[in-house]
This record gives C-alpha cells, structure tokens and sequence, in this order.
C-alpha cells in the first residue's frame, strides 16, 4: 500500500510537471475564437514601463504591391493612409523580394544577407542541410536565423508579444518566443474562419488585463500573394482577393476602435507580382551543374574550379539573366556576403521563371505560374511594397517617398518605446512621420551581436 501510494504521488508531480512546461492553447479560454488557438509561453506580467507604451498591431499583407490599393479601390487602406501615413509610390523590398526573406527583414531590419533567410529555400554549406519553407523541422529551428525580432526585443525588455502567423515567430530566436503565437497551418490559415479569427484573437488579447495583455501584435495574411501566382497581378480574381483584404483591414481597424486603447495600426506587405514572361530558363541548359548543390535557380558549387567554370559558362549565356561571382553582386543588393547565396549568382534581368534543372526524367514538367516575384525591385517597380500606418503617434496625411524596407525596424521599435539595436535600417528615415519626430533618447540604437552575417 505504501509503495501504491508513492507511485500515486510521483505520477501527481510528474503530470504538474507536464502542465507547466506545456501551456493551454489560448483557443480553449472565453474570448479566443477557436478557429486559431493560440500557444502561450510564459514570459511573465509587462513591466511598469511596458505598461505604459502604447500598442502596435502590424499586419502584412502577402504580394500586396504597391499599386494595388489604388488600382482596385482599396478604400480602407486609402482612408488609413490619409488618417496617417503612406508611400504612395510604395516601399522597396529586400532582394530577393521572396516572402520569408522580407518578413524577417522586416522585423529584424536587417537585409537577408544578414538575417540568413536569403530565399524561401536555400542550402547552407556549412550544415550541409537546406531551408524550406515547407520544412516545419527547419521553419521552428532557431539556428536558422540571425538578428533579433521584433517580438524577441520587446520580450527582452519586458514586454509582451503576439504573433498570429509570421515567418520565423515559431522558432526561439535571441532566446525569446513570443508570449502568445500560432501554428501556420496551410491548409486552414486562408479560409475565412481563420482569417476572422486573427481579427478575433488580437482584440481577445488586448481585453487581457493590462499586465498581460501583449503590446506588440503581428499577424500575416497570405492573400493576395496565392491569387497573383495562380492567375496573375492584373486578373480578376486578385483584384477581388486585394478588396478582400481591403474589408478585411476594415474589421480590424474597426474593432481595435472599439477597445478604446493608444494603437498605432501599421499595414505592410512583403513584395509586389509582376507577370511571367515566356517558359522555363533552365540553367543546365548552359552549363554543366553536376557537381553542384542546387536548389531553384541557386548554384553551390563544391570547389573554387568550378565556381568559375560555371560562371564563365553562364556569363554570356542568355538576355533573360545575368550571373555574378557573389563578391561581385551589385552593393545595391545587400547579397553578397552570405554563402548561402550561392555562387555563382544568377540574377533576372526581367520577369523571367529561372531554375537549374528541369524534373528528372519521367516526372511531368509543367510552365511557369502566371504570376512570380523575387526580382531586383529597383530594376523592375513590380516588386515595390506597400506601406499605410495610422495611430495616436503617427502624424496626420502624410506621403513618404520609397524607401527600404530595413528602416521599418527601427521605426517601429519607437512606436513601442523600446530600445532598437543596430540594425542595416535607420531611424532617420520615417522620423518625420512620427509626432514626437523620433526625438525620444530612450530609443537610441545600441550594438546588436545577433546582427552579424552567418
């Protein structure tokens, strides 16, 4: 009996173990809305100074590009602009302006070269392994990233920090997860349920009491980037999907009126679209790859030999690319300091679909999506960003001329009144949109270790 009843006490202390380390999905409390549970990890209450900041939800809106919000009446999106702020010409994108690379840079503010995220899927040498985006095992490691996002620097300083979907915000980075996030779950982020339920969940967490309720909230949409890839940028059904997340903007402004709390409401994409040009430029077709790692149109080769070998094989190859040793690579693109780039480097010289081989032989080979991106935004304007911001510390009607989307980390951090660490963005550069003119010495930039090229 004796022994029964030890083993009754230790399987008690084991089972409380177990609920501390695993939190409850925040689904399953009143006010969350279902159709999106929530993981929550345990950072502790705001500080007293978090307390006291004001409130940012930024929202991205995949392949939103700059155009669109004119084009297709987008009259959400306009209003907010001209409550706050807005580029109207848009906002550069980071090369390549794929969607993982620019929401890391995003909130790290530091170009992909970088942060590490220098495509959508890449190999690295060094591991001997590849990033996909379509691998959770290497989206939730941690090791993968450099820099410190955004949801990192608030919990560090205090702070708590939602992210209902963002690439990168499942993986702990510059040791901090955000205290509230999401599953990316490809199968039901887009449906309707789950995109009112990011609406749902963000205005759950800010009726949280004020020690708990996060401060930062972002979320993601994928809409619409899916639209633009299947039909393309000018077809019907994206314009309809850029309305759809137009009234969906809408709902959101609205209901973070309703918690009558200081938010400041900034709306951001990632890249633009632009319509393919002709088939497949299959880059085996030039030159000999078979000692190369490839992954898309990257190049890895294994030795100094062939590096040039291929480089000068390409060089003159095609009027749809040029190729560059990655040393080489135009300082304009920020890309040439990070191995996973590969190397040599090949770069499109216009809306042209680029890979190194074609499906092996009995596998079904398939033309290019109409709709693509990844281009040089300051070769093709396709790729330019949106950028639309308006809250109790942004200043009112204000147009700001494209910049780079690095300057946004920065900026941002002052809006929540943290201290950014040094990032490749600077201050300076939307300083004028903010009220306080960015004036606020507490938010002076400091050195940032997480920030160095991998």
């Amino acid at each position: 009996m004796a022994l029964r009843a030890l083993t009754r006490r230790i399987l008690v202390v084991v089972v409380l173990a177990l609920a501390a380390i695993q939190q409850p999905l925040a689904g399953q409390q009143a006010g969350f809305n279902p159709a999106l549970p929530l993981v929550h990890v345990d950072h502790g209450s705001n500080s007293p100074a978090a307390q006291k900041a004001h409130y940012l939800v930024l929202v991205s809106l995949d392949g939103f590009r700059w155009d669109y919000a004119a084009r297709d009446g987008a009259r959400n999106l306009l209003a907010l602009g001209k409550q706050g702020v807005s580029a109207p010409e848009g906002m550069f994108p980071s090369f390549p302006s794929f969607t993982f690379p620019n929401h890391f840079t995003i909130v790290t503010g530091l170009y992909p070269e970088h942060h590490g995220l220098v495509a959508n899927s890449f190999y690295d040498e060094t591991r001997q392994a590849s990033y996909a985006i379509a691998d959770p095992k290497a989206v939730t490691d941690g090791t993968w990233y450099s820099g410190v996002p955004m949801w990192s620097l608030a919990e560090s300083q205090g702070m708590r920090t939602a992210v209902l979907f963002w690439p990168g915000s499942e993986a702990k980075i510059a040791d901090y997860q955000p205290t509230w996030y999401a599953r990316f779950d490809q199968k039901t982020e887009a449906t309707e349920a789950v995109q009112q339920a990011r609406i749902d969940d963000a205005v759950a967490l800010l009726k949280l009491p004020e020690a708990e309720r996060p401060h930062f909230i972002a979320m993601y949409y994928s809409e619409p980037d899916h639209e633009g890839h299947q039909f393309g940028p000018d077809a019907p059904e994206t314009k309809a999907a850029v309305r759809k997340m137009d009234a969906m903007v809408g709902k959101l402004k609205a209901a973070l009126g309703a918690t009558h709390l200081p938010i400041d409401l900034v709306v951001v994409s990632d890249h633009g679209m632009a319509r393919v040009e002709g088939g497949w430029v299959t880059l085996d077709q030039f030159a000999d790859l078979n000692d190369f790692e490839t992954l898309g149109p990257l190049l890895y080769g294994k030795t100094e030999a062939d590096r040039a070998r291929v480089y000068n094989q390409l060089k003159k190859a095609s009027p749809q690319f040029v190729v560059f040793r990655r040393k080489d690579l135009p300082a304009g693109l920020h890309l040439d300091q990070n191995p996973r780039a590969g190397d040599p480097v090949v770069v499109a010289t216009g809306p042209f679909a680029i890979r190194a081989h074609a499906p092996p032989a009995g596998k079904p080979d398939t033309p290019p999506i109409p709709g693509m991106h990844g281009y040089d935004p300051r070769k093709m304007p396709q790729m330019k960003a949106s950028f639309f911001a308006a809250g109790p510390d942004i200043v009112t009607g204000k147009t700001v001329a494209p910049f780079d989307n690095v300057n946004l980390y920065p900026w941002l951090a002052h809006l929540l009144s943290l201290q950014a660490p040094k990032s490749d963005g600077s201050l300076n550069v939307l300083a004028g949109t903010l009220r306080d003119g960015g004036a606020d010495t507490q938010n002076t930039e400091t050195e940032n270790q997480g920030a160095s090229s991998q």
